[in-house]
């Protein structure tokens, strides 16, 4: 739409012939022109009216407001534009407003009630502005009124507190404590928050100094976590804290307590003084843990105790054997003998040949039983010799050739450690030619640093890591419990195709309870 002056985005009707004003004049062409582009700019709907009330102008906005074109309202009259019940009163009140001295206009902004074209009324503000315009050679006062849409404004107000009842529902019904503290006080608190502490509501908490709520130890902490989040700092770990007791009441025992875990955020749109503070009750969490591991500490010294009685078990039963059972066996071997020679029987029969062999393949396997309960060398000589006999053993039962390193051991390893790292190097070997189906197999034992260090490693198939926690399988678990009874660590590193080795470190001063992490057994 052009002006008439052909100025487009601004509709006028043209002044009539003679330079007259009349209704549904106009600017003159000049005075138009100069106001066109600051109409067509403006985002506000801006209606010019002469003196009878009708309109002259109207500019784009005023069409999107109304939703007129301005050939549909040129020298229509303003009252189109208003309720029923208004149109007079607001008549006056423009004519009062024309007729006052041009030093007593005050831009005041009015809200009223307008109409669309379509009959619809919607809440509108607005500005109304003296304006003198040339025409011909004279000069004719109109007014304009600068019209803002509340509507859409209270459509976004509505949004905005739909959105903000929400999320207070959302707070206040969160399982979780929250506060929001501006400062030292705390300026909204929810429902949780209240019962956390002891409130019939959030909003009893609403004004309170956040750091009087804590016990005095953890104030200090919280205010350095706040200037933090408060200084741009993200991330921030949770804060351990307690419930400071009610004011005049005595403190609380140890079981009595909350503990609390506060997570501390700044608000990005509130300046540098608010946060927001999440609060959890982990009171029944660090008891629950605390009494987990209070049972795995029972549990893993009841492991140690039955690990140290299987072994002297095993000792006992492995002396028998060897002391008591073996001397048996080697006395009928010779009484069968001697009862052969005053028989008569010639020594290469072939009978008394198979007995003594019988009885030879016995106390063999006698000796072997005995070993593998307990090898008496280990008492007898040392860890060291007990290592090397029992990689001669593998290569000559398992099929698969062992080297062995071992350093000086001094000290030597006490009993617990020694019957642990044999006991270990055992399963390995074992591990190393039933399941990797290894060839060549290193163990090494050294010395270092108040440590002993275990290394077996072959040249097998491998393993994915998952196939150590299949059920019924307890041999690398049992190596693991093992080392942590000690103090001690086990690393495990099995690739299929890769080979394998198993690395061990143990205190040379180990002791069943040194380990009190909460680890897994496995």
């Amino acid at each position: 739409m052009n002006d008439a002056n052909g100025s487009p985005g601004i509709a006028a009707r043209p002044p009539p012939a003679g330079g007259q004003a009349s209704a549904g004049a106009a600017p003159a062409a000049g005075g138009s022109a100069a106001v066109a582009p600051l109409l067509q700019a403006a985002h506000e709907g801006i209606v010019v009216i002469d003196a009878d009330h009708r309109i002259v102008a109207f500019n784009p906005a005023a069409e999107r407001m109304f939703g007129c074109s301005a050939a549909q309202a040129l020298g229509q009259p303003l009252e189109r534009f208003l309720p029923a019940e208004s149109r007079q009163r607001h008549a006056e009140l423009v004519d009062r407003f024309a007729a006052a001295p041009q030093d007593a206009h005050r831009n005041r902004p009015r809200r009223l009630r307008a109409l669309r074209a379509d009959g619809n009324a919607f809440p509108v503000e607005i500005s109304l502005s003296p304006v003198d315009m040339a025409v011909g050679s004279g000069v004719q006062r109109l007014l304009a009124a600068l019209v803002r849409d509340l509507g859409e404004e209270q459509q976004l107000r509505d949004q905005v507190e739909r959105l903000q009842l929400r999320l207070d529902a959302i707070l206040e019904l969160a399982p979780i404590a929250i506060w929001v503290a501006d400062g030292d006080r705390i300026v909204f608190a929810n429902r949780a928050a209240g019962r956390l502490l002891g409130r019939d509501s959030g909003h009893a908490l609403v004004g309170h100094q956040v750091y009087e709520l804590l016990a005095p130890q953890a104030r200090e902490a919280l205010r350095e976590q706040v200037a933090r989040a408060l200084a741009g700092e993200t991330g921030l770990p949770p804060l351990p804290a307690r419930i400071a007791p009610p004011a005049g009441t005595a403190p609380a025992g140890p079981g009595d307590e909350r503990e609390l875990e506060i997570a501390v955020a700044a608000l990005p749109d509130h300046g540098r003084t608010t946060v927001q503070m999440v609060v959890a009750d982990v009171t029944q969490r660090r008891r629950e843990a605390a009494e987990l591991q209070r049972s795995r500490q029972a549990l893993r010294g009841l492991s140690a105790s039955v690990v140290d009685a299987r072994e002297q078990e095993r000792r006992r039963i492995a002396r028998e054997l060897h002391d008591e059972l073996g001397q048996r066996l080697s006395a009928l071997k010779l009484g069968l003998a001697g009862c052969a020679g005053s028989a008569g029987m010639s020594i290469d029969d072939p009978r008394l040949q198979g007995m003594l062999a019988m009885l030879d393949d016995t106390v063999a396997s006698l000796r072997r039983i005995a070993a593998d309960l307990r090898p008496l060398m280990l008492d007898d000589l040392g860890l060291a010799a007990a290592v090397e006999w029992l990689a001669e053993e593998a290569t000559r039962r398992l099929g698969m050739q062992v080297q062995v390193e071992i350093d000086e051991l001094q000290p030597e390893p006490g009993e617990r450690l020694a019957i642990a790292v044999y006991r270990m190097v055992q399963e390995a070997l074992t591990n190393a030619a039933r399941h990797a189906k290894a060839r060549h197999v290193q163990v090494a034992l050294r010395c270092r640093d108040g440590e002993l260090q275990l290394t077996v490693q072959d040249d097998g198939i491998g393993f994915q890591l998952p196939a150590r926690a299949r059920p019924g399988s307890y041999g690398l678990l049992g190596m693991r419990e093992r080392a942590r009874l000690l103090g001690g660590r086990v690393e495990i590193d099995n690739r299929p195709g890769g080979g394998g080795r198993v690395r061990v470190w143990l205190p040379l001063d180990g002791d069943p309870a040194a380990d009190t992490s909460p680890g897994t057994l496995a």
